[in-house]
Formats: structure tokens, sequence, C-alpha cells
């Protein structure tokens, strides 16, 4: 049998690489002489992790397009017609199987290329609102793996499975690791952990609601784990002084700092929604309000109808956000509550669910 050549695309932010690591190394679990190759966008962070994770990444040379007049809005027809003709060369050389995307700019001339070339495509949909990308794509694709229901508004029924967004898999047993995370972060134990999430280049409303309400955090005796992203590190990093505070670039241990965590306050970025409901504990989702078609303000709204997390928006912070949480953090009913409903929209087997699917497309 000859070996398996799959091509992951997609990138920009740790909500589309993330998931394409994850679905690489089940493919890799399935079938260990399978060659994988990921395709992003150059300068991009994806070609710092992907490599990191141990795979190869080929760069192209495209970017999103700007919601105002840019300079790069003006170069975007230049580097899409560079980005299809290098995606051609790079199917000619590898020759994949199959080609999946997981969205962000750098998967649409990539998968665009394969379906002209009649290789099999698989979109894997992170949110609860299908990106431009992911739509412009999905009339060539033979399977979309989706997370959320009534995805049948974005693309056609016949192709959506409803799989759930894969999660790494050292988060399904956080549980168990409350002492040795304890003890990573040197935390007290007889303290509320509070952990602050903002994606991993960071939230810049976040991590000012944080520096606002740090004499708050204090009266209310809990301890932060705060991730500030990379952009805003810097920034904010004088505050680990604070013998309450710890201040982090990037949390590799992500395992650890969920089974640390009492209480979770974190953008609702795909990626982070369906670790959370893995994870299984009370949050406040604060959304960005500034992504394409508002969708972490959707995917936060279809955790908060369950009564599985509290959705604060942006603009409401100065005049709730004190009341919400320290209400939250009162409350331990209302805890556990959220924790029980958030952790029964978990999709725990999400990443198996997506490579099986994969595997049909080939097989079919």
């Amino acid at each position: 049998m000859s070996t398996l050549r799959v091509i992951l695309s997609g990138g920009g932010t740790g909500g589309h690489i993330y998931p394409a690591i994850a679905i690489a190394d089940e493919i890799k679990r399935r079938n260990p002489d399978a060659e994988i190759l990921f395709v992003g966008a150059k300068d991009r962070m994806e070609m710092q992790k992907v490599p990191a994770a141990g795979y190869e990444i080929k760069g192209l040379w495209i970017s999103g397009i700007q919601r105002k007049l840019t300079l790069d809005n003006l170069s975007f027809p230049l580097k899409l017609i560079s980005s299809l003709y290098k995606s051609h060369q790079i199917l000619k050389q590898f020759k994949p199987d199959v080609v999946i995307g997981t969205g962000g700019f750098a998967s649409g001339p990539l998968l665009k290329a394969a379906s002209q070339k009649k290789i099999p495509v698989l979109i894997q949909e992170q949110n609860s609102y299908a990106g431009i990308t992911n739509k412009w794509l999905a009339k060539d694709a033979k399977k979309i793996c989706v997370a959320y229901e009534g995805m049948e508004n974005y693309f056609p029924a016949e192709k959506i499975v409803f799989t759930g967004n894969p999660v790494r898999q050292d988060l399904l047993e956080v549980t168990d690791k409350r002492e040795k995370a304890l003890k990573h972060f040197a935390l007290d134990q007889d303290k509320k952990t509070v952990l602050i999430l903002g994606g991993s280049l960071g939230a810049k409303r976040v991590n000012e609601l944080i520096e606002e309400q740090l004499v708050f955090f204090k009266e209310q005796n809990v301890q932060l784990i705060w991730q500030t992203g990379k952009l805003y590190f810097e920034k904010f990093k004088a505050y680990a002084a604070n013998e309450h505070v710890q201040v982090h670039e990037f949390l590799n241990e992500m395992d650890l700092a969920y089974a640390a965590a009492d209480l979770i306050i974190s953008r609702a970025g795909a990626g982070s929604v369906s670790e959370l409901c893995v994870v299984g504990k009370p949050v406040v989702f604060i959304p960005s309000p500034n992504v394409a078609e508002d969708h972490q303000t959707k995917n936060a709204q279809s955790i908060a109808q369950h009564e599985a997390a509290i959705y604060l928006k942006e603009s409401e912070l100065k005049a709730n956000f004190k009341n919400t949480f320290a209400g939250l953090l009162q409350n331990e009913k209302k805890q556990q509550q959220l924790a029980k409903n958030i952790k029964k929209l978990a999709k725990p087997n999400a990443t198996k669910d997506i490579v099986d699917a994969v595997e049909h497309i080939i097989k079919s």
C-alpha cells in the first residue's frame, strides 16, 4: 500500500493552527508512515508553531482583506494570484491524497488549487458562523466538519459532519492534575484561582480590564494566572510584582493552567470555547467585537443560551463586570451548574471523528 500523503492548511491565529496540528497528530497515530505537509501564511505564527510541533510547513504570500482601505488591500489581488500559483506548485510536487483546511486566509488559495486539480478536500469550520474563506470553498469540498448545530445555513446539508472542534488530548483529564498544577504555578491552595485568556496574540480590552481590577481581585482574595498574549506582555508584565498575580506571555502547559483554575475569564474564539467545554469549569466569556462577522459573539451566545457560561459584552464591562464576577465567585451552586452545563456541550472525540471523515473521503 502506498504511503498516505496529507496537506493541512490554516493559520493566522492559534484557533486555526492547533486544530490542524491535532488532526495531523491523529493521522500520524493511525498511520505512522504518513507524510504530512502544512501550508500557511508567511510571517504568521504558524511558521513557528507548526515546526515546533514537528511538522514541515511552506508559506504563501497571502493576507486577509482589511475592513478599511489600506495598501495591503490594494496588493491583495497580486497576493492571491501569487499564492494560487505557488499552491499549484506545492500540490504538483507533494501529490497529496487529501487536503484539509482549518480556516484562515492561507487555506483559501491552497484548497481552491486542490479542487481545481480534483484532489479531495475536507473543510473544518470551527465557528458557529462560517467564515468567508470556508463559504467560498464549500461547493468544492467533499465533507465539511462543523462544531455547531444549524450550519446548514452556510453549507450544503449533505456535506456536513457534526464533529465538534479538535482539542489537545492532554485536556481530557485535567481534573486529575489539580495537585500537580498548583505546585507547577506555585499557587496558594486556600485561594480561588482565576485564569485569564485573551488568545495567543492577546486581547487589549481584556488586559486593560484585568489591570483596572487588580485591587478588586485582591479584595476578593483570588489569585490570577494572567495570559496577556504576545502583543501585550511587555506592557503588563510588571504587574507580576503583585503577590496575587502571575503574568505570562503564553501558557505552554495549558492542561495545568486549566487544572489550576477555579474560574476562567476568556475570549470566545472557537478553539478556546471547545477547550473550555472539555475542561468543564465556570467561564465568563468576553468576546471580541472586532473579528470577522462578529463570530466570537455568536460563539459565546451559543454557549450562554444553554446556561453553560456567562456572556459579557466589552461595552458593558465598566458597568457590570464587578457585580457579575463577585456574584459568580460567591455562588458555589452557580459555579457548579455552569461547569456541569458546559461539560455537556463537549465533543471530546472530535479529532477522531474528523480523521474518520478524512479516511472516508480517501477510500471513496
